[in-house]
């Protein structure tokens, strides 16, 4: 069975240097493996069984830098990207880094990435500066994205400072940042990123936009039926409800999570033509998650979708 990993990370140790970046400390544990993108990760993929891993840059820690900045790293990175993917074609797919900063630039390296480097798509860590993709500014790279009929991957990103220091503050460093972060904070924060989305009407503006979000659907799975009967009532003016929204414009997929509960929970609330297999590597581990989608409770037709049909129909069809 051919297997396809959407949310596996990289980031290239000399632009890290060159460019004066800082990959903070959780990253910072991985930089090695973020900068192997040969033989070591093709060994790792071949243990593991997995065929394809579109890659996708850290872009968190460039996305809120000032646009001139922001644009001059993001096109570096892409290009990086590009040569990696073009060293391994059939191993590597690349989603694009975008300088948030500067949407009209970001939505240009989005067509510049697609159409020039043969990427797949676009990854962007949450909010920029306060900015949700719900608002106005940030409409040229969503109508760009639909435009190319290339998906956005919506990874989270850390909460604001004062949401940071609402919630999560009053521990020591480390454990309020996994509150903050990978532990809870990511997830919810990514969540309701996507609820901006819907009840703002970028869907409605963008009906064949595409969303991807990861970790089994941040939690919206769990959520779907509550929030249908709370928010569908107030945008009522919308065509569709906002669970039909979601489930037409919104992918999940598996990163990080390789228990049986959430994804048959992912698979009752949106179906397995919405759901996509990921590693989240080098934060996870390949073997154990090809593992999993080897074996979990599902049926052959549904294991193949998520190993690499959904993958072939959304990114590569």
């Amino acid at each position: 069975m051919k297997v396809v990993a959407l949310e596996e990370h990289m980031f290239p140790r000399e632009v890290l240097v060159s460019a004066g970046l800082d990959l903070g400390s959780r990253a910072s544990r991985r930089a090695a493996e973020l900068d192997e993108v040969g033989e070591g990760r093709l060994a790792v993929m071949d243990e593991a069984g997995i065929d394809v891993q579109v890659l996708s840059t850290l872009g968190n820690i460039v996305q809120e830098f000032e646009p001139e900045r922001a644009s001059s790293v993001s096109r570096e990175l892409n290009d990086r990207m590009a040569v990696v993917v073009t060293k391994h074609p059939d191993r590597f797919r690349g989603f694009a880094t975008m300088p948030m900063t500067a949407p009209e630039v970001a939505a240009d390296e989005l067509r510049r990435g697609v159409e020039e480097l043969g990427f797949v798509g676009a990854m962007i860590h949450g909010q920029t500066q306060g900015v949700f993709l719900d608002d106005p500014s940030v409409q040229p790279i969503l109508a760009t994205a639909e435009r190319l009929g290339v998906p956005i991957y919506l990874h989270p990103g850390l909460p604001p400072a004062a949401v940071h220091d609402a919630y999560y503050a009053g521990f020591g460093p480390e454990i309020s940042a996994g509150l903050a972060g990978a532990g809870w904070g990511w997830h919810s924060e990514c969540a309701l990123h996507v609820l901006r989305m819907v009840v703002a009407g970028v869907f409605e503006r963008f009906p064949e936009l595409q969303l991807i979000v990861g970790h089994m659907g941040e939690g919206l799975p769990f959520h779907l039926d509550r929030i249908e009967t709370m928010l569908t009532p107030l945008v009522g003016h919308h065509d569709r409800t906002v669970g039909e929204t979601l489930r037409n414009n919104l992918h999940l997929t598996t990163s990080g999570y390789n228990t049986a509960t959430p994804l048959l929970c992912a698979l009752l609330a949106f179906g397995a033509d919405r759901i996509l297999f990921s590693v989240d590597h080098p934060f996870a581990d390949s073997v154990a998650a090809a593992t999993f989608l080897r074996h979990a409770p599902i049926s052959g037709a549904d294991r193949e979708k998520l190993a690499y049909r959904n993958a072939e129909s959304l990114l590569f069809g």
